[in-house]
């Protein structure tokens, strides 16, 4: 990608890598991820680059990556501005540190990922949908999740599942909005379980979503979204991943 991105496989979208640090790395942990990130992305052309820290590192990262091309989001919010939201955080104080992207519906916020009953957390479609509009609201970028667990898959249910976290998640959005939120299809199977989906398994949930999509909000729309892969991406497998047209 230090060449530019091969624009006749992604129809000229810009490709974007988010990496999600999820429940990890303290403050000092991360300020030392970022700083070695800053080095090793600062020749990188065609690509756009971000991380999610937790939100105790967001501040200090945001800080670091300062004149660096490394975009920093969140790894949830809540969609209210204010409120009586013990332990959430609000659009509006996520924009206020510059947080560019917020990521809504992870697997292992709907609960379809959970460890344990004393781990469930769900989040409705329609929750995340309200999220996503109020990210628009205040200038954020909607990184949208949706995937299937195993026994899904096996059931050859892939679509139909993936179709109803599409439909309800951007429930709201306009056509515009929905052109400028990235998609990640994570297979909850493939994520942190060092299982990845083949690319040709990648590639068909993809084109499943553009297609969709482009039955919604039309076809340019659909061109002009990006769907982010999630699930055991690491450098062995990201260049065989990206080659895949739609992802």
């Amino acid at each position: 990608l230090r060449d530019g991105p091969d624009k006749e496989n992604n129809m000229n979208r810009t490709p974007v890598i988010v990496g999600n640090w999820k429940m990890n790395k303290t403050v000092g942990e991360a300020l030392k991820l970022a700083r070695s990130l800053k080095v090793k992305v600062s020749g990188l052309r065609g690509v756009e680059v971000g991380v999610c820290p937790p939100f105790t590192a967001i501040a200090p990262v945001i800080e670091a990556l300062k004149e660096s091309t490394i975009g920093v989001g969140a790894q949830n919010m809540h969609f209210a501005e204010k409120g009586a939201y013990t332990g959430d955080v609000s659009p509006v104080m996520l924009k206020d540190l510059g947080c560019k992207y917020v990521i809504l519906g992870h697997s292992e916020r709907r609960g379809k990922f959970s460890k344990g009953a004393d781990d469930l957390v769900v989040e409705s479609d329609a929750f995340i949908a309200r999220k996503a509009k109020a990210a628009f609201a205040h200038g954020l970028v909607p990184i949208v999740c949706v995937g299937e667990t195993l026994a899904e898959r096996e059931s050859g249910r892939t679509e139909a599942v993936v179709e109803t976290q599409l439909r309800g998640s951007l429930a709201g959005l306009t056509s515009a909005e929905v052109a400028s939120s990235i998609i990640a299809y994570e297979p909850v199977w493939a994520i942190g379980t060092g299982k990845t989906a083949s690319t040709e398994q990648a590639q068909a949930v993809h084109a499943f979503v553009r297609a969709k999509l482009g039955g919604i909000y039309g076809a340019t729309i659909a061109q002009q979204l990006r769907i982010q892969y999630g699930g055991s991406v690491k450098a062995s497998n990201a260049a065989e991943l990206f080659a895949c047209p739609d992802v």
